[in-house]
């Protein structure tokens, strides 16, 4: 997403050109040809290209160095298109020579096709190092390898680029890399044939350095720069100076770090997707230039639209600033980084709503955003996430139309965002709009991800250049990546039932009928999702409802303190809560029972694999996913119980509830992938002294928890919105969160009281913004048996889940007769 929505959080992308009543081919998009032929007349040499590819392969399978040889070929070797070949190699005679002769049109080509030979030939798996790393135990030792026919396999691209990255991903999962983690990510994306990457890190130095151009100053920015963890929604308007300031020194290293990226992209052969300006200013533009066009934008999501973060300024595109310092930007962009891709990104009003409809307005704003690129870059392409179209009804044809005719045809790019849910292409003449996210969830649709790039790319009149992946956050769902990357050499749908069955085989270096039993099951529920909703994880657990819980409905009658209502008349009592606020019922689209039973497949078969670290962190993401929804399930009991006046059972109900968030906790701290300590000592390490240690930790821990600004009793409207399953979060924050809510549930039944809502906001904001300015230091690596661990829970709260809850009494560790409120709060933390 752009900027945190209520509905999203991870994604899968097409790219679409957009034209007027023009066909696919790429001959009548001349600009784009152009493109092509500037990148393959700027990119790096032949012999760099290649050198780059054996320092990755050196990484990667260090024991192999010598098994493979690369080399950089024309297109025409490829047919006119990008491709790859993977031959055997002629100069093997199993003395020490390489096997395997990988051939492409640039260092990513080759890549790809690396990854090809690994995944189709050895049965290898790659995927990012929180979700279990490569598996290559699968891999024959030098000398052995797996030849492939005689004369080559050839693999073309359908289409041309594959593009990677949220403008959101910069803040919630790349704030605080270093060179190192950057690196290994460049290494994932060339491995996936990505050749179309943004590439936002340092872009705070530029606007200081164009800025003082204009007598703004260091200290006029600290206002309009977001600290290091909210970057991505100041630099889209949505907010300015939450989080911040920004030291020099983090302009600095960014600064150093953005070339060092650059560098290697370029070195594989990428074409990095700067940014442009959109008419973002700082407040302080406008008494430098008391006549320029400003427009003040309104509020995104402040609590009581607080000036001090929210509304911020735009330079009206009819101002002749408005192209000047677009200019600049793009110039000082090529000036400090020895080149470009001719390719930026500028996402207009991005979760802002245009301060006019008028087409004509909507038109000269994006005429004069392309202006600033070209005036910059003569051969500009402008490359735009398609989100605003979806998320904002302000979007209506005209407007649309408006914005995307404002360009020539050929030089704007759309990303299709939600094509695999909701393929707006289909009812649409110009571009796909789709779009699609999640978090810590196992969540899919991968018969769409199989043929949606596919039905795009043969559609009537399809402009489509290329297809992408671009979620909010990373690290999460290996399988819809793993798919999604190679569907950008497929040009024909998957036959996702024999992909799905070897999937298992590669993913854990073995094959075990169990566990594709297991996938297959996990494939008809977790991974096909067909509601068409957004998913948004708001499992109780990590995003505990605000609310009176009158307002929570539950199946059947339930009583009151002095009245008795049908739960679907429960708005007789919501009318007494002085909030508005609605209860967001967790998303479930899928048999939990189901997926019960392909968890046992895992445990009954883990043994096998049990020093598979891919496994593990399935076995663990599985695990906690089960539990999850069972958490959710005991909570609309503890609910039911409250409307019944059953203070019994309500108490032990919540300790019950409690131990679960405790033992949830004790699951995720056995697998590196789910820790809260990385993140926070990640932030920490990029600090220069104390003080921004301290302010770069805070960051890192309000973005998971209230987001943004909130008061005494108000809370964030955005909280819980980067939520995660880490381990530390759950037992310090989840869990007293929880018991905080369930001891103003038992005060409610005990006093014969309505609950006291403000006084449960006011005390769980308190932990909150507490634990937002603590310095405890969590674990960095993990603890505990992930099978034994697992096995334990299952037997605990799902072997009979069914029969769990009626007799939960049994498994209270206090009797629920003696557990006052504050007992139960002593109890559970102390």
């Amino acid at each position: 997403m752009p900027a945190p929505r209520f509905f999203r959080i991870l994604l899968l992308v097409a790219l679409a050109c957009v034209a007027s009543e023009v066909g696919c081919s790429d001959r009548r998009f001349p600009h784009l040809d152009r493109l092509r032929e500037l990148h393959r007349r700027e990119g790096r040499p032949a012999a760099e290209q290649e050198a780059a590819e054996r320092g990755l392969l050196a990484r990667l399978l260090p024991s192999h160095s010598e098994s493979f040889d690369f080399r950089v070929i024309s297109m025409d070797q490829c047919g006119g298109k990008a491709c790859f070949i993977v031959d055997n190699h002629p100069l093997f005679d199993g003395n020490g020579t390489p096997e395997v002769l990988i051939l492409g049109i640039s260092g990513v080509e080759i890549s790809a096709g690396l990854h090809w030979y690994l995944k189709h030939y050895c049965a290898a798996h790659i995927s990012w190092d929180k979700t279990g790393g490569a598996q290559l135990s699968s891999v024959p030792r030098p000398g052995s390898l797996p030849r492939v026919p005689s004369g080559g396999i050839l693999i073309q691209r359908p289409v041309g680029w594959s593009y990677y990255q949220n403008a959101v991903a910069s803040s919630y999962s790349f704030a605080w890399w270093n060179w190192e983690r950057w690196e290994k990510e460049i290494d994932w994306m060339a491995l996936q044939g990505i050749n179309l990457p943004l590439a936002f890190t340092g872009q705070e130095a530029i606007w200081q350095k164009v800025f003082q151009r204009y007598n703004i100053s260091k200290p006029d920015l600290d206002d309009f720069f977001g600290g290091p963890a909210f970057l991505a929604w100041s630099r889209m308007a949505n907010m300015h100076g939450w989080g911040g300031p920004l030291h020099q020194s983090w302009l600095d290293d960014q600064l150093a770090l953005q070339k060092k990226i650059l560098s290697r992209m370029y070195a594989f052969g990428m074409f990095p997707v700067l940014p442009a300006f959109s008419g973002n200013i700082p407040a302080t533009l406008r008494s430098k230039f008391p006549s320029a066009k400003v427009t003040h934008l309104g509020n995104w999501f402040t609590v009581d639209s607080n000036p001090r973060w929210c509304c911020t300024y735009l330079l009206d595109a009819s101002d002749p600033l408005f192209v000047e310092i677009g200019k600049d930007f793009i110039e000082e962009q090529i000036r400090e980084y020895g080149g470009t891709s001719h390719v930026y990104n500028c996402d207009t009003f991005d979760e802002n709503t245009p301060p006019l409809s008028d087409p004509n307005y909507i038109s000269s704003l994006g005429a004069a955003t392309f202006r600033g690129m070209q005036s910059g870059d003569d051969d500009a392409i402008w490359l735009m996430q398609g989100w605003l179209f979806s998320y904002d009804p302000f979007w209506e044809p005209p407007q649309m139309k408006a914005l995307l005719h404002s360009v020539p045809v050929g030089r704007m790019i759309v990303l299709d965002l939600y094509a695999e849910v909701k393929p707006i292409w289909i009812n649409s003449e110009q571009c796909m709009l789709h779009n699609f996210a999640a978090d810590f969830e196992m969540y899919g649709v991968l018969d769409m991800v199989a043929s949606g790039p596919i039905d795009a790319r043969l559609s009537a009149n399809s402009t489509m250049v290329g297809v992408g992946m671009s979620m909010e956050g990373i690290e999460q769902n290996p399988i819809v990546y793993d798919l999604m990357s190679e569907m950008a050499f497929h040009h024909r749908q998957v036959d996702l039932q024999v992909w799905v069955e070897t999937y298992p085989t590669r993913r854990y270096g073995k094959s075990i009928v169990g566990l594709q039993d297991a996938w297959k099951i996990l494939y008809q529920t977790l991974y096909n999702c067909t509601d068409g909703k957004n998913d948004k994880n708001r499992d109780v657990i990590v995003a505990f409802p605000d609310v009176e819980p009158f307002v929570i409905r539950t199946p059947g009658l339930h009583t009151g303190t002095s009245k008795t209502y049908l739960t679907k008349s429960s708005k007789k009592y919501i009318a007494v809560d002085a909030s508005n606020n609605e209860y967001e019922q967790p998303h479930l689209w899928y048999d939990t029972n189901a997926v019960i039973r392909a968890l046992e497949h895992f445990l009954r078969h883990g043994d096998e694999v049990s020093d598979s670290n891919t496994f593990r962190y399935d076995l663990v993401d599985l695990t906690r996913q089960t539990l999850a929804k069972y958490a959710n399930q005991v909570f609309v009991k503890i609910i039911e119980n409250y409307k019944s006046n059953n203070v019994n059972q309500v108490s032990t109900l919540c300790q019950h509830f409690i131990d679960l968030v405790n033992d949830l906790d004790m699951l995720l701290a056995s697998h590196e992938g789910f820790l809260l300590g990385p993140w926070l000592e990640s932030a920490k390490g990029i600090a220069r002294d104390k003080e921004q240690e301290i302010q770069y930790e805070w960051n890192a821990r309000t973005q998971i928890t209230m987001w943004f600004d909130n008061t005494k009793t108000k809370a964030s409207l955005l909280r819980d919105y980067a939520n995660k399953y880490w381990s530390g979060l759950l037992r310090d924050y989840y869990g007293p969160r929880a018991a905080i809510y369930f001891k103003y549930l038992i005060l409610s039944m005990e006093k014969k009281e309505p609950f006291a809502l403000e006084e449960w906001r006011r005390e769980w904001i308190s932990l909150t913004n507490n634990w937002q300015s603590d310095r405890k230091v969590f674990p960095t690596t993990a603890t505990g048996d992930p099978l034994n661990i697992s096995r334990k829970l299952y037997t605990k709260y799902l072997r009979d889940a069914d029969l769990i809850l009626p007799e939960v009494f049994a498994m209270a560790e206090i009797d629920p007769l003696y557990l006052t409120p504050n007992m139960f709060l002593q109890a559970r933390y102390t």
